[in-house]
């Protein structure tokens, strides 16, 4: 097996292992309104206590990684920063997989970010990563198996 083989073996191994945490990675691409995808490593929160621990903790997270907040059903979502030292962005995203609104958050801040609209997922990034790679409301995340719809 060439070096390069072992490489990439070795990367889909750490990127779809599960967490620290405890919970699982999925490589997700998001479609931008242009058509171009931008992947990113997400790591799953699908339980309640999952979702209540979040990023809270955490010094430092790859630019290329973050956080999909998975609920059961649409409704509106508040998020907040307590104990959360990384500055990040945040998109609600629909049932469909659409991103509704995207909202920069401050690292220990503990007002409440609500979204404006019904969503059934969220997703946390690096602050920076969507306008980095042109994700706006209207971007669409096709989850392809990543979460049960």
């Amino acid at each position: 097996m060439n070096f390069k083989c072992i490489c990439t073996l070795l990367f889909l191994g750490l990127a779809f292992a599960p967490s620290i945490s405890g919970n699982r990675f999925c490589l997700i691409q998001i479609i931008n309104k242009n058509g171009t995808s931008a992947p990113l490593y997400a790591e799953v929160a699908e339980t309640e206590e999952a979702r209540r621990r979040g990023l809270m903790h955490r010094k430092e997270m790859p630019f290329n990684r973050g956080m999909l907040f998975v609920f059961e059903f649409e409704q509106r979502l508040n998020f907040w920063m307590k104990d959360t030292y990384l500055p990040l962005s945040i998109a609600f995203i629909d049932k469909d997989g659409v991103i509704t609104e995207i909202c920069d958050m401050r690292p220990l801040d503990t007002s409440v970010i609500r979204s404006k609209m019904p969503a059934r997922y969220a997703l946390e990034v690096s602050r920076g990563w969507f306008a980095k790679n042109n994700i706006t409301q209207g971007s669409r995340i096709p989850f392809h198996g990543c979460v049960g719809k």
